[in-house]
């Protein structure tokens, strides 16, 4: 899961400067390659500086009296950079993308009660690598002065003055994020990792890789193959640094940079420092288990803290005696866990009556094994092993004893003639030579996952000793013996081990994904492990159960992400059918920060028998320190609160068998009582088109007229000879009604789709039926809404097909917590298929059901209400605030009271339906039925953006897409007809200009105060300026307030609403922008565009504006002849900017003559991005 990251960095007035180029673009070139200026069109603010960030420090330091001294050296601003990963914003899509920063941008108005107003800029930048927001602001801490009075002080050093303040900062962002929905995991702070903390730029730079991976080439610990005493000390200084410093410290930065590993990245990437209290629950439980239930032994002889008991007692063994026990590592890493299992044995050897010297040598010789394909981690596990073995037995290393570890390297072909030599014309033998030659050839890079052919291997040893034992004088047959004591012997151990069978298996296997797998390793893998190949992980799982002996036990340590998704389905029944998981430790989802991610231990047993198994589950405990104590809580008592003892058994009655080990039995019980839910109704995935920009639109872009709303079939929709047809994208978390956005070519039932190549139609027997969907993918809870007739729909948005009777109770139990509940049983990964929404138990309630399919009508409706009060409606009827004439701020009043009472009975119809489907499924104790304000999806009343509505509103009654005589859509593609605005006069020509001043007779400003005078009455006319204006919260009068917003915003909120998840910003209002000098602006309706319109811009308003320029340039000169003083500054200042103006004007003037004169002509059906692009020279950037 990807990583919520903040990161902050200080400034000093000197630096605001570079900082404002760089957040703002206002460079021409960067030095930061990453910087796509291609894409700089896609950067937005959702905060912009009025001036430069020096200028903006000290207005809002002048106008808020900030106290505090401020030096030359001293910090007085500070930058958040916010982001998480390209997989997170690839996942989440554009929609909620800009929620995350938003979010954000929130979070950091609140964080220390900082305030929105001490937020320099907040810029999103999408044009290089990774979207991220740059966000600045004053460090102001609000406090008192000497005299007890409250003051807003500039201070760097107080606003951090905590310890660890970054560590709170990362929590509290962490938490504030995933609370809104977003699936991520906490970001790192230096107090936890030790890292020195990066600067903005240090924290861009891509990992030095390559760099660090010849850092552990260079350990080399020069050890014999059997060492002395002598040599161990040579090397221990050594061994301990490098480890720390060269392989710990920089090894995570490398697992982070995501890419295709080369052969020789593989044993670095992957190796992984196992938590001392992890190896030691691993051995205790698997290795520790047999021995303890072999024989009469009592754990309490045993310094085991972590060994989880079984509740009733586990099944008996016949005793063993310790020598005969075989354990092994297969991916030994530096011997961690070897080492543990040392000190287990020497405790078993010990209670069996060993002497210790006996002891350490059968362990040596006898019980462990180990295997790694890097050979620097071979010579450290060999290290490590042998100096366990000297803490018990100083005399050991004196009798030479070569352990049973094994450094996996490629085996190459012999000479014919040495295995001729071997094979001493056995035929057999020498075909064994051969196929163990084949099966190794690639041993280092396959590892521990080859497992060898069960030839007669005592064969070849005995001749391989016969050979040594052999005398020869000739000079080749000598080479040859020479060659096969050292080479074919060390094969034939290497191959024997990989094909034992052994009591014990226990490793902390490596981690990475199929796709960034080696090309041969991954080959291997997805031809011997098919059912496993979706990380190396899973198939280590797989081969660790094969190469283990009936009964054996095993301890792993991995992801725990095979215990829940599909993915790994075939695993986990592997698993549990060949079986018994003895116990389970699923840790805190950030607590194994080695891993870099969320991972579970466990120990199996492999046999037929299915008795109960203990889980811990640690997710609520944050910290990786306090993981291994709530163990040894929970093994001192059953009753901690987090300690299951469960049947696996059961898993398999829940669809996928997800080791849903905590799950309570009247929960399970559900599936057996339940219907299934695809055994009576159709979840259905819709069709994908191969190319969306071609045969997909938002709504609002094409004629109304040539849109197909509320066909019941598709024989009524072809005849109706429309082109555009309702189309369920998905989109995001939206319960009941919604999220109707789209429209699809389906002219002639589809025949151009039909016939694209690349697209893929499915289940049209569905389409234009009435349904309930959701969002195959979502990044917060499940969500169904109703979709009522005359749709098609996505591959993303997919639809529930039932009976019209049928319908609103399978939404209300599909919008309800238990089924959240179960549904994150059955796909925990928030990607939820048609069939796992087909595996859903519904239990119909005759009891219920009238009073659950009332609560649901009132839902939709509701819903729908207030989805229809916005103009992304294609139901749209008019602004909500124009119920009457009279002042505005009452009106609004009045709206905020109905949008409260529609939010309360909302969230009061949603807690009734969570209980009444909580008491239907026996849930009422374990599944809250409480519905928290922020999934209640009713629009909250804001009165910024309520005032932006309304004036969105106004402006389309400006060009005729509304009107005040009627409700809905009136023009827009269709004909224009000036008898719809009898009470309000739409725009003849289509041309609204927006100017610093009255120049024109239909200014922007002049239509809009026009339109409040005609909604809301002459009386109050000035009141209700003043009430819009004032949600702007800027200084002068309303007119200025709102001809400053038309200038400057405006065009920016219009985008921002015209858009859609996915789809980018579509505005159907065009700006023609002359430039930054606001030389000239226009807007136009999209729809209402004829070949003429630029021409009659340029005549009528772009000429007309440089003779109102020039006269007043004339003016101001005259003017100057007789002023002085600061009159005189004045004018020179505005002479200065009109003649800048006129300079921007024409030069703009001499673009717009160029397309004017083409003439050109629009077809709506291609949508705003493509005709857009037409005019992109002299329209303003979509920002």
């Amino acid at each position: 899961m990807s990583y919520a990251i903040i990161r902050n960095q200080k400034y000093k007035r000197e630096n605001l400067k570079g900082i404002f180029r760089h957040n703002e673009r206002k460079n021409e070139n960067y030095s930061n390659k990453n910087i796509d200026k291609e894409k700089s069109h896609l950067n937005y603010s959702l905060k912009d500086p009025k001036y430069s960030y020096e200028k903006e420090f000290e207005r809002i330091r002048k106008e808020y009296n900030l106290k505090g001294q401020i030096k030359t050296v001293s910090n007085i601003a500070c930058e958040y950079i916010i982001t998480s990963d390209n997989e997170f914003f690839n996942k989440i899509g554009e929609k909620e993308t800009r929620r995350f920063f938003e979010t954000a941008y929130k979070f950091v108005c609140e964080y220390k009660n900082l305030g929105e107003q001490y937020i320099l800029s907040a810029k999103v930048h999408n044009d290089e690598d990774t979207p991220h927001l740059h966000l600045v602001f004053l460090p102001v801490v609000h406090t008192k002065d000497k005299k007890g009075n409250a003051i807003d002080k500039l201070s760097c050093s107080e606003f951090w003055k905590e310890k660890d303040s970054y560590r709170q900062l990362q929590n509290a962002f962490y938490e504030y994020m995933v609370s809104r929905n977003f699936e991520l995991k906490r970001g790192l702070p230096k107090e936890e990792t030790n890292r020195t903390h990066l600067s903005i730029e240090e924290y861009k730079k891509i990992t030095n890789y390559e760099k660090t991976k010849e850092i552990l080439q260079d350990i080399t610990l020069e050890l014999p193959e059997v060492p002395s005493i002598e040599d161990f000390n040579r090397v221990v200084f050594k061994r301990n640094e490098k480890i720390q410093t060269e392989i710990i410290e920089p090894k995570d930065k490398l697992i982070n940079a995501k890419k295709q590993y080369k052969l020789d990245d593989v044993p670095f990437v992957t190796q992984i420092f196992t938590s001392d209290w992890i190896v030691q629950y691993m051995v205790q439980n698997s290795l520790g288990r047999m021995w303890i239930n072999a024989g009469d032994k009592d754990l309490k002889d045993y310094d085991w803290d972590y060994y989880l008991q079984e509740r009733d007692g586990a099944k008996k063994d016949a005793s063993i005696d310790p020598s005969t026990i075989k354990v092994i590592d297969p991916c030994m890493g530096s011997g961690h866990i070897i080492a543990y299992i040392f000190d287990a044995l020497i405790q078993m050897y010990d209670n069996y009556g060993y002497t210790r010297s006996d002891a350490v040598e059968s362990i040596l010789q006898n019980n462990i094994y180990g295997m790694d394909i890097s050979e620097r981690a071979y010579q450290l596990a060999y290290f490590s092993l042998m100096m366990k073995a000297r803490k018990y037995s100083r005399t050991i290393l004196n009798k030479r004893i070569k352990p049973h570890l094994y450094c996996l390297e490629n085996v190459s072909s012999f000479r014919e003639e040495l295995v001729d030599f071997v094979a001493n014309g056995d035929l057999q033998v020498k075909k064994d030579i051969l196929l163990l030659q084949q099966e190794l050839e690639f041993l280092g890079e396959y590892g521990s996952l080859v497992e060898t052919s069960s030839i007669d291997y005592s064969k070849i040893e005995q001749r391989i000793n016969e050979i040594e034992n052999t005398e020869y004088d000739n000079l080749i047959d000598q080479g040859y013996r020479l060659e096969c004591i050292n080479d074919v012997r060390s094969m034939i151990e290497t191959a024997k081990s990989l094909n034992m069978k052994y009591d014990s298996v226990i490793t902390n296997p490596p981690y990475i994904g199929n796709k960034f797998l080696p090309a041969r390793l991954k080959d291997y893998i997805e031809k011997n492990y098919k059912d496993y190949k979706s990380d190396i992980f899973a198939a280590f799982i797989a081969r660790i159960i094969h190469m283990t002996k009936l009964n054996g036990n095993i301890g792993m340590l991995t992801p725990y992400v095979w215990m829940f998704i599909s993915t790994y389905e075939e695993l986990r029944r592997k698993v549990l059918n060949e079986t018994q998981i003895t116990s389970l430790v699923q840790l805190e989802y950030n607590a194994f920060e080695a891993a870099c991610v969320p991972v579970c231990s466990f120990t199996l047993k492999k046999t037929s028998d299915k008795l109960l198994g203990e889980y811990v589950r640690l997710s609520e405990f944050k910290g990786a320190d306090i993981q291994g104590v709530k163990v040894i809580e929970a093994v001192n008592n059953r009753e901690c609160g987090y300690r299951y003892t469960t049947d696996q058994r059961g898993f398999d009655v829940i669809p996928g068998a997800p080791v849903a080990y905590w799950v309570d039995k009247r929960i399970v019980e559900n599936f057996n009582v339940g219907t299934r839910v695809d055994t009576f109704a159709f979840p259905k995935q819709g069709l994908a088109t191969a190319d969306n920009n071609r045969f997909l639109r938002l709504w609002f872009e094409v004629s109304i007229d040539n849109i197909g709303l509320g066909y019941k079939n598709a024989e009524d929709a072809a005849e109706s000879c429309k082109k555009w047809f309702p189309y369920n994208k998905g989109g995001g978390f939206k319960k009941w009604y919604g999220n109707n956005e789209y429209v699809i070519n389906w002219e002639n039932n589809g025949s151009e789709l039909r016939n694209f190549k690349g697209s893929v139609i499915r289940s049209p027997q569905y389409y234009f039926q009435e349904g309930i969907s959701w969002c195959k993918i979502t990044s917060s809870d499940f969500s169904m809404r109703y979709i009522p007739n005359g749709f098609l729909f996505d591959v993303a948005g997919c639809t529930l097909f039932v009976e019209k009777a049928k319908i609103k109770y399978m939404l209300g139990y599909m919008n309800s917590k238990i089924n959240a509940y179960i549904l994150g049983l059955i796909s925990p990964t928030l990607n939820f298929e048609v069939g796992h929404i087909g595996s859903l138990p519904i239990i119909f309630n005759e009891e219920y059901r009238s009073e659950v399919e009332k609560l649901v009508s009132e839902n939709i409706e509701l819903c729908k209400s207030d989805w229809d009060s916005y103009e992304n409606s294609w139901d749209f009827k008019k602004s909500p605030l124009l119920t009457r004439k009279g002042k505005l701020s009452e009106i609004y009043n009045e709206y905020v009271e109905e949008k409260i009472r529609q939010f309360d009975r909302l969230k009061a119809n949603e807690i009734r339906i969570n209980e009444i489907f909580a008491n239907i499924y026996g849930a009422d104790q374990i599944v809250s039925s409480i519905v928290d304000d922020e999934e209640v999806i009713i629009g909250s009343p804001d009165y910024k953006n309520d005032m932006k509505a309304l004036i969105s509103y106004a402006v389309g009654c400006m060009f005729g897409r509304y009107s005040l005589d009627k409700n809905g859509v009136i023009c827009a593609g269709n004909e224009f007809n000036i008898d719809n605005y009898r009470l309000y006069n739409a725009d003849l020509d289509n041309i609204i200009p927006i100017c610093n001043d009255d120049y024109f007779e239909d200014d922007i400003l002049g239509r809009f105060v026009e339109f409040v005078k005609t909604a809301f009455g002459k009386d109050d006319l000035e009141n209700n300026l003043d009430f819009i204006a004032k949600a702007f919260n800027n200084k002068g009068t309303s007119r200025e307030v709102l001809r400053q917003y038309f200038i400057n915003d405006f065009y920016t909120d219009h985008c921002n609403l015209y858009t859609s998840r996915g789809a980018g910003k579509r505005p159907i209002y065009w700006l023609f922008d002359s430039g930054k000098k606001n030389g000239f602006k226009c807007l136009i309706y999209m729809h209402r565009y004829q070949p003429d319109t630029i021409a009659r811009i340029r005549t009528d308003y772009v000429h007309e504006q440089q003779s109102r320029y020039r006269t007043a340039v004339a003016d101001i000169e005259q003017r100057l002849m007789g002023a002085s003083g600061s009159e005189k500054v004045k004018l020179d200042k505005q002479k200065a900017t009109l003649q800048a103006q006129i300079t921007e004007i024409g030069e703009y003037e001499e673009r717009i003559h160029h397309l004017a004169d083409q003439m050109i002509r629009i077809d709506l059906d291609d949508g705003v991005k493509n005709n857009y692009e037409i005019f992109k020279d002299v329209l303003a950037k979509i920002k």
